[in-house]
């Protein structure tokens, strides 16, 4: 008798899989919850397009492509707060002046955007996703007992303990206090008001805040990483794909500057005008030692 291997075909001595058998395997080699096409219908998430186009809205859209359903329009209406928010913040950030650079090196429109979407990593893109790590870590602790000051004091010491000195979400190397928080932080309030939302991160994030900031002379205020991540824990995403959505949103600004580069042209920019250089801080100029003298080695 011959057994069944895990792609269900035959697998016993000498048994070779039948034709149906290998078309069933090709079937099942990509399966996906997400879109159903057919010659002449096309389906996401089981609703027909046809019925999206024009009664679905684009972030409606983002939600049900990644989290299986429709939004309410309280929450649609949040998460398309956050991505306004994370849009754009000036040729002065790296993944947007790669954007304008590579247009100016010949790349077109998706060169330049893979180029800048390619440099939104842990440091820069990522510290949205390491805050929800860090708020979900502070609601575990809740969930086992901690009261919240003591939850994030365990958790921060926990970082601390690892030698984490940088908390992600907080503080901002240019605006003294992010202007996009206090305004996406109402609108968190409101929701968990209507009921949209717990608003149990909103009070994790304002917690860390206040103990971030203990014996300082000032307030380390949450910037729009740190409130964003509020805004994707309360909606339930997971990390990861906090910073997908972040880099959707981020990827508008890329394309928007890509495009602006290449209406105002110019050749092979780079990070400075050439008037203005970089420091040099190497050896003084030097003679090459000619045939006969002792050339030193540093080996």
């Amino acid at each position: 008798m011959s057994a069944v291997d895990g792609r269900g075909l035959a697998s016993g001595p000498g048994d070779e899989p039948s034709a149906e058998q290998l078309v069933d395997e090709a079937r099942r080699w990509w399966q996906t919850d997400i879109i159903d096409i057919r010659p002449g219908e096309i389906a996401l998430r089981g609703y027909p397009i046809e019925q999206l186009v024009g009664n679905v809205g684009f972030v409606d859209t983002i939600w049900l492509m990644l989290r299986g359903e429709l939004p309410s329009r309280a929450q649609a209406a949040l998460l398309e707060s956050a991505l306004v928010a994370s849009v754009d913040h000036g040729p002065q950030a790296p993944s947007i002046a790669i954007a304008r650079m590579a247009t100016t090196c010949g790349a077109p429109v998706n060169g330049a955007m893979a180029s800048a979407i390619n440099v939104l990593d842990d440091i820069h893109g990522g510290p949205g996703e390491q805050c929800m790590e860090l708020y979900l870590e502070v609601d575990a602790e809740l969930a086992q007992g901690q009261g919240l000051e003591d939850a994030v004091r365990v958790v921060l010491q926990r970082r601390r303990d690892a030698g984490v000195t940088y908390i992600p979400g907080f503080g901002h190397r240019f605006h003294p206090l992010d202007p996009r928080t206090p305004r996406l932080l109402s609108l968190v309030d409101a929701a968990a008001v209507d009921g949209t939302v717990s608003g149990r991160f909103a009070t994790i994030g304002r917690a860390v805040e206040a103990a971030i900031s203990a014996g300082k002379p000032r307030t380390v205020p949450m910037n729009v990483d740190g409130v964003t991540a509020v805004i994707y824990c309360e909606l339930g995403f997971t990390p990861a794909l906090g910073r997908g959505v972040f880099i959707l949103a981020r990827s508008v600004g890329i394309l928007a500057h890509a495009s602006e580069q290449m209406v105002q042209g110019g050749r092979i920019k780079g990070p400075l005008p050439k008037s203005i250089g970089y420091t040099y801080t190497g050896p003084a100029r030097r003679q090459v030692p000619v045939d006969g003298d002792e050339r030193r080695s540093t080996s």
